[in-house]
């Protein structure tokens, strides 16, 4: 590993990353562009952290209509997502300083109220780096995970050693699009050239979450992340050990 990526993920995992890896997005940089404009084209690199949410609360999300468990699941959302943006901030910093640019992207964050997206999809460059696949809940699966983790990306130019995009291993299984309350989820696997309609019907899902915020003063859901079988495998036999 290059002394500058040595040092990168060891200042994401001191601050409580999880999941590192560096992904080469030239292969997807027209896509990217077509989000999140041309500006982050000179970018060759992305840099990928996860940060791995609590079991004790993702396995309650099957309570679905009780405050205490999506009030609690939203607390512990909102502070991973602020811990993600915390170090990525700090490794931008990093690369300014080794005389790079860098490019830090929001672990949530939208720019488009009609698509539902943000700058770049965090999901991609996780995916390219190796970190995991995307299933068919359109969210990124890592093998030792599942779902019930969240990421943050770093755009950047400077060269680093990158990883290899991983298959997916969803196969037969379709426990997030039986468990969604509006079938927002087709049951496609995930296939690079295909828009995200083909997998995922967004808006049946972010108008799912405006009920919920309008009954209940919240419309977090998290039933894909809970019920994934690779995040509750481990989450069972971490609870039996």
């Amino acid at each position: 590993m290059l002394p500058l990526q040595n040092e990168l993920e060891k200042i994401a995992r001191k601050l409580g990353a999880d999941m590192f890896g560096v992904a080469d997005i030239t292969v997807a940089q027209d896509f990217i562009c077509k989000q999140g404009g041309e500006s982050l084209r000179k970018f060759s690199y992305a840099i990928s952290i996860g940060i791995r949410l609590l079991d004790s609360i993702v396995d309650e999300l099957h309570r679905h209509k009780d405050l205490t468990t999506i009030f609690t699941y939203k607390g512990l959302y909102n502070t991973v997502n602020s811990r993600l943006d915390h170090i990525a901030l700090l490794i931008a910093k990093r690369i300014q300083r080794a005389d790079y640019q860098a490019y830090p992207i929001p672990a949530s964050q939208s720019i488009d109220s009609d698509k539902l997206i943000g700058v770049i999809s965090h999901k991609l460059p996780a995916n390219l780096a190796g970190l995991g696949w995307i299933g068919k809940s359109c969210l990124l699966i890592t093998p030792d995970f599942g779902p019930r983790i969240r990421f943050a990306t770093i755009l950047t130019n400077a060269p680093l050693n990158t990883g290899h995009p991983m298959n997916g291993k969803c196969n037969d299984c379709s426990e997030c699009v039986n468990i969604c309350p509006v079938k927002a989820f087709t049951g496609a696997s995930f296939n690079p050239s295909d828009p995200r309609e083909v997998r995922f019907h967004a808006y049946l899902c972010d108008r799912y979450s405006e009920s919920r915020r309008a009954k209940l003063g919240e419309g977090i859901c998290g039933l894909c992340v809970y019920i994934c079988p690779y995040g509750r495998r481990n989450s069972e036999s971490e609870e039996s050990t």
